[in-house]
């Protein structure tokens, strides 16, 4: 079966094929985590939404015209064998974006036919107005667990981080003596040393925005985790820990530090009380009493009707509006 869907966006072909190519841009309305490599033969990786990533081969690439790559879920072969085409036709006023998925299941092509309205809705929203808002796709993984609830809590510190400008690098955040600038570095060294003992590939480029650097550790810490699995144990160096500990630990350094972020910046904070309600939990399994004074301060009061998130980051020693 076959799915043929377009949508105007009010920017050119070439603005259309960085939006619909290049990872930063892909994170603003399709994915959580973007590894691409364009060029013909060259493979990607989406994470679409936590826990169901996306994978496949591009065999035409045409910048500013045409995209076309051969598409599959990891874990799944309900659609292995799909290509998906993008066509850019510029047109008065913008360009029309095309997208025909050929190659489905009847059964499947029901679900990606709502998957590709929805996330081509994001893209127009994107384009027209420069932000498509948070996925409300991304904010309630079900079913859960630590890695899952890992990209989903990775997708909230990147739409935080997104909005950084050089002007908050030097604020303070509620994260010890941290400024905004020093807690970025701190979030991108504690990812990096867990990719590292996944083996994972980094990069890291100094002048990158927060987010980008962000994103460049965690995408590829995350696709050596869920190659992994949460199985054992994993050697940090400083000692073996069960898997599930150390995916916990990077629930905690997205979601809390996102609040870190927010809170220095007066930014909102929205996440959703399934997804905090679960973090808490592995907070409270992850952090020890020998840990407080250390990596985590004590425990701050917060009334017993506070919400999850306030909880959470009471429970890492923060002081909350709640308190």
């Amino acid at each position: 079966m076959t799915i043929d869907q377009s949508v105007f966006i009010p920017v050119s072909p070439d603005v259309a094929f960085g939006l619909i190519t290049e990872p930063e841009r892909l994170r603003r309305w399709q994915t959580v985590a973007a590894r691409v490599d364009l060029r013909v033969g060259g493979d990607y990786r989406w994470t679409i939404t936590p826990g169901h990533s996306a994978a496949g081969t591009f065999t035409v690439v045409e910048p500013g015209k045409r995209i076309v790559f051969t598409w599959g879920w990891e874990g799944q072969d309900d659609s292995t064998g799909s290509t998906v085409a993008i066509t850019l036709e510029p047109v008065a006023g913008g360009t029309t974006v095309r997208l025909v998925h050929e190659g489905l299941s009847d059964e499947s092509a029901v679900g990606h036919t709502e998957g590709w309205i929805h996330f081509l809705g994001r893209l127009e929203a994107l384009a027209t107005t420069g932000d498509a808002g948070a996925d409300d796709w991304a904010a309630a993984p079900d079913p859960i667990n630590e890695l899952i609830s890992a990209e989903a809590t990775l997708a909230i510190v990147q739409r935080i981080l997104a909005t950084l400008t050089e002007a908050h690098l030097p604020l303070p955040t509620p994260c010890d003596d941290f400024s905004v600038a020093e807690l970025v570095e701190h979030l991108v060294g504690s990812i990096s040393g867990i990719g590292q003992a996944l083996g994972a590939v980094l990069t890291d480029d100094a002048e990158a925005s927060p987010e980008v650097r962000v994103a460049n550790a965690a995408a590829p810490t995350l696709e050596a985790f869920a190659a992994r699995g949460l199985e054992g144990t994993i050697d940090m160096g400083f000692a073996e820990l069960p898997a599930t500990t150390v995916a916990n630990i990077l629930n905690l350094e997205f979601l809390v530090h996102a609040w870190d972020f927010a809170t220095a910046t007066g930014q909102p904070l929205e996440v959703s009380p399934i997804l905090s309600d679960y973090v808490l939990g592995l907070a409270q399994n992850t952090i020890t009493p020998g840990m407080r004074g250390h990596s985590f301060a004590d425990e701050t009061l917060v009334e017993e009707s506070a919400e999850s998130l306030d909880r959470l980051v009471a429970f890492t020693g923060r002081q909350t509006a709640s308190a």
